[in-house]
């Protein structure tokens, strides 16, 4: 990452654009450590900066969460404060955030704490603001790891619920609600151990935990433990049963659309609708470091380019998540087709190599020594639709020698 930044701040330079330290670092955690796909962020936040990018606006541009808020609702959740977290998520969604993204770097900053908590040093992160190191830190400190660990896991299968749902602002509300509860409970390994060094008389015949009597050291049994579970009975005979109850609970997942919301014919529209979709790491990916194998809708068999590996993963839930259906991509031996940017390197080489053999471009070629086609724009909606048997393109309207426009 510091490498990264230092190489976006030169070319920034040499662009003579002003960029922030914070939108260099936004960058950087973005593009995942792709120098490609940071290159391709910087070009975007270039074009619609005029001259100054600020963190801001380029996490406006990248649909992301406003960084600061997340660590405060994350703050909200870890001490239990679920009407500030409501209250905070609605704020934040009211201002153009995306559930789901404010899910995912709510994610994304349970796993920075727990960096910190169990490697200190990664604190000299050059991608972390210093509000989120400072933070970071304390947070790290004041949390155990079963509480980040179990945070960790609530919100990495929440986000699939939140992403699939109807009303993906509603499951988001839910899973903060469960989230903020699951802080002040005790981790199934606590409950276990309050559970067996409860005294017998701790239970009645019926099996609901009694209050304790008053004073003594009675007030810190199993029934302590049991109050934030006031639905469970456990038999004073067998008190270890109690967490595996708790655990075998029932858990409600969103299933996914029975039908699609969105159908996808050819391999090709895929990067179409990444690149309609803002998702530039994916389509770039696609087009670069992917050779399609077999392709069925609902099911893509792909070979993928050394150090590409993790597209499939990225690839089956997005496309999930767009189509409402579930996808099968599966990573192949064979060598495939050629990828998406060869084909259209190919197309435009056939293109070029018909306009070339044009009489007129050809008699303009031997009127203007050492010229040469830099660019074809072909007079038909599809350029590449129009290939004739010898690979050469044809020109859906004539050219006509009078129009010195259309030369």
């Amino acid at each position: 990452a510091t490498e990264m930044i230092a190489y976006l701040k030169v070319i920034a330079a040499k662009e003579e654009v002003e960029i922030d330290d914070e939108a260099l670092a936004l960058i950087a955690r973005a593009s995942e450590g792709s120098m490609r796909d940071a290159l391709s962020l910087l070009d975007q936040a270039i074009a619609h900066g005029h001259g100054r990018i600020a963190a801001d606006a380029l996490r406006a541009s990248l649909g992301l969460a406003d960084r600061a808020r997340v660590i405060d609702l994350f703050e909200a959740l870890m001490g239990g404060n679920i009407a500030r977290a409501l209250d905070e998520m609605k704020s934040q969604y009211d201002s153009g955030a995306d559930p789901a993204a404010i899910i995912a770097d709510l994610a994304e900053y349970v796993h920075v704490v727990t960096r910190l908590k169990v490697a200190p040093g990664e604190a000299a992160d050059p991608t972390l603001s210093e509000s989120e190191r400072v933070r970071g830190q304390a947070f790290a400190a004041g949390l155990s790891q079963r509480v980040l660990t179990r945070a960790w896991q609530i919100l990495l299968k929440g986000l699939q619920e939140v992403q699939t749902a109807a009303r993906p602002i509603a499951a988001a509300d839910m899973l903060l609600v469960r989230l903020a509860y699951a802080a002040d409970l005790p981790t199934p390994d606590d409950l276990i151990r309050k559970l067996r060094d409860a005294p017998p008389s701790g239970a009645g015949a019926s099996g609901a935990p009694r209050a304790p009597s008053g004073g003594g050291g009675g007030g810190t049994s199993g029934s302590a433990a049991l109050a934030a579970a006031p639905h469970l009975s456990v038999a004073s005979s067998a008190p270890a049963l109690a967490p595996r109850a708790a655990l075998a609970a029932p858990e409600i997942r969103s299933a996914p659309a029975a039908i699609p919301t969105l159908r996808i014919r050819r391999f090709e529209d895929i990067a179409a609708l990444a690149q309609e979709k803002r998702d530039i790491s994916l389509k770039l990916g696609l087009e670069r470091d992917v050779r399609l194998v077999a392709f069925e809708e609902g099911r893509i068999e792909i070979n993928v380019l050394p150090g590409a590996e993790e597209i499939v993963q990225k690839l089956g839930r997005t496309l999930q998540t767009w189509t409402g259906m579930r996808w099968i991509i599966t990573l192949s031996k064979e060598e495939g087709g050629p990828t998406l940017q060869e084909l259209e390197q190919e197309r435009r080489a056939n293109d070029l190599r018909g306009v070339r053999a044009h009489p007129v471009v050809r008699a303009a070629l031997e009127r203007f020594p050492g010229a040469e086609i830099v660019a074809v724009r072909l007079n038909r909606p599809d350029a590449g639709a129009e290939i004739d048997a010898d690979g050469v393109a044809g020109v859906a309207a004539p050219i006509d020698p009078e129009d010195d426009d259309e030369l």
